[in-house]
C-alpha cells in the first residue's frame, strides 16, 4: 500500500553515514530535508552536473544555497551525459549519474566513509517505470522495475520513498514552506516518460485511483519471478559450462536455453541480447548437428561465434572485427 511521507521515512533505516542524491527538484530536496532532519551531521548532498542544458549550473547553485541553510555538506560532480551512437538520451544520462553518484560517495570528504546512498524515485516514478517496460515489451526482470534497496560498489542503495505518491511529497514540501527547482525537460513530451506522466498517469488516477498499489504488487510479483530466474540459469550455466557446450545447451528446453543463453551473455560478457537476436542465436544452435555447422551472431558488442563444441565471444573493438 502507499504510505505518508513521514511513515516512509519513519521506516528508512540505512547504515550511516548517508549520501543523498540530490537534484534541486522537489522529491530530492524533501528527501535531503527529512534526512538532514533525522540524522543532523550524518548526511552529505551529491550533485551530478549532467552538462545537458543552460539550467544545469542553476541547479548547483540552488543546491548549494539549500545545503548551505541546512548546514549539509554537498559535492558536485560534471559528467558528459550525451547518449552514444543508438543508445538513449535518458539511458545515457542514467548511467553516467550512477557512475558519478558512486565516485562521489566514495572519494567524500565526509568524517567517516558513507555507506548508503538514497534516491528519491516515488511511486509515481515506479508506474511510469513498469509502463515503460510494458511499452518496450520487456521480460520479468523490466517489470520488477524499480529496487527499493540493492547492494553494488561497495554502498548500500536506497529508494526509501517508492510507496509515496508523487503528490504527496511536494505537499510535504509546500507544507514547509520549502521551495524547489524544476527540471525544464520534464515537459518536453518528445520522451516517452514526460509523455507518460502527462497523459495516462493522470487517466489511470481518475479510472483506477489505487493503481500504484496494483502496479506495485505485480512488480513485486515480477521480482521474485526474475530472481527464480536467475537461480535456474546459473544452474543451468554451472551444468553446461561455460562457454556453454552446445550439446549441453540442445538437451535443454527451448525456455531453459534461452535463460541460460541470456544470463550468459549477460553475466559473462556484459551484453543482453534483443528478442530477435537471442532468436537467431537458438536458432543457429539447434542447426548445429555437425563440426560444419558454424554459428555467427553479433549480440550488442560482442560477437558470438562457434569455437569446436562451444560458442565463444569476442569484444568487436579489441579484434577490429567488421560490424
Amino acid at each position: 500500500m502507499t504510505q505518508a511521507f513521514d511513515a516512509a521515512l519513519a521506516a528508512f533505516a540505512p547504515r550511516l553515514p548517508l549520501a543523498v542524491a540530490l537534484s534541486g527538484g522537489a522529491d530530492s530536496t524533501a528527501l535531503l530535508l527529512a534526512c538532514a532532519e533525522r540524522w543532523p551531521g550524518q548526511v552529505t548532498a551529491l550533485h551530478v552536473h549532467h552538462g545537458l542544458q543552460a539550467a544545469a549550473d542553476d541547479f548547483v547553485r540552488h543546491c548549494q544555497r539549500l545545503c548551505e541553510s541546512l548546514s549539509v555538506p554537498l559535492a558536485v560532480r560534471h559528467v558528459d551525459a550525451r547518449p552514444a551512437p543508438g543508445q538513449s538520451p535518458e539511458d545515457a544520462a542514467r548511467q553516467a549519474r550512477y557512475e558519478a553518484l558512486r565516485a562521489l560517495a566514495l572519494t567524500s570528504q565526509a568524517p567517516e566513509a558513507i555507506q548508503s546512498i538514497a534516491l528519491a524515485q516515488h511511486a509515481d516514478d515506479q508506474a511510469e517505470t513498469i509502463l515503460l517496460a510494458l511499452l518496450r515489451g520487456a521480460g520479468v526482470a523490466g517489470l520488477a522495475a524499480m529496487p527499493g534497496q540493492w547492494e553494488r560498489g561497495g554502498l548500500h542503495w536506497h529508494r526509501p520513498l517508492l510507496r509515496v505518491a508523487g503528490a504527496d511529497v511536494r505537499q510535504w514540501l509546500r507544507a514547509r514552506g520549502q521551495n524547489w527547482v524544476e527540471d525544464p525537460t520534464n515537459g518536453d513530451e518528445r520522451y516517452t516518460r514526460n509523455r507518460i506522466r502527462a497523459r495516462l498517469l493522470p487517466a489511470l488516477q481518475q479510472a483506477f485511483p489505487h493503481f500504484r498499489d496494483t502496479f506495485a504488487r505485480s512488480a513485486a510479483h515480477a521480482a521474485q519471478a526474475s530472481a527464480l530466474l536467475q537461480e535456474v540459469a546459473q544452474a543451468d550455466l554451472d551444468a553446461v559450462g561455460t562457454p556453454p557446450r552446445i550439446d549441453a545447451l540442445q538437451r535443454l528446453s527451448h525456455a531453459r536455453q534461452a535463460n541460460v543463453l541470456r544470463h550468459w551473455l549477460r553475466s559473462c560478457h556484459a551484453t543482453t541480447p534483443s528478442a530477435a537476436q537471442l532468436a537467431e542465436l537458438q536458432s543457429q544452435v539447434a542447426a548445429c548437428t555437425t563440426r560444419g555447422h558454424r554459428i555467427r551472431i553479433r549480440v550488442g558488442a560482442v560477437l558470438v561465434v562457434r569455437e569446436s563444441t562451444v560458442p565463444g565471444c569476442y569484444n568487436l573493438a579489441v579484434l577490429d572485427l567488421p560490424s
